[in-house]
């Protein structure tokens, strides 16, 4: 939707008011990339979603049959189910390996190009490289 004349020299005049203030500008982060969900997000694996979306649909069949048969334990059991599947499909994939394992390993093996790349963009922006 395009801005009224109005509202474009609104948005002018805040413009020009924030590029007079270098403190103001200097402070407010440039997002140029998108945002990092943190280093410790891991989404669920697609063999997890898929089976979880599986089971959910059964325990949905479950329910709907239930409620035919005027069953009330056959409704409560396929929302059991139901619920189940959802909870399997949010689940975040286990690593055989214990952290301490995991730490040792990622110390050894060199770093990829593109968390080198990653890694050296943060050091750039705390004002040098790390220790």
């Amino acid at each position: 939707m395009a801005l009224s004349e109005r509202e474009q020299e609104l948005l002018s005049q805040l413009e020009k008011q924030l590029s007079d203030d270098p403190a103001f500008t200097s402070s407010i982060p440039v997002a140029t990339e998108p945002q990092n969900l943190g280093s410790g997000t891991q989404v669920s694996s697609p063999r997890n979603l898929a089976l979880g979306a599986l089971i959910a649909v059964v325990g949905l069949g479950i329910i709907i049959a239930g409620v035919a048969t005027k069953l009330i334990v056959v409704g409560v059991l396929g929302f059991l189910i139901t619920a189940g599947g959802v909870y399997f499909a949010t689940l975040k994939p286990k690593s055989s390996a214990t952290p301490a394992q995991e730490s040792a390993s990622a110390q050894k093996s060199p770093k990829s190009g593109f968390m080198q790349n990653l890694e050296n963009k943060w050091d750039e922006r705390q004002g040098g490289p790390r220790l």
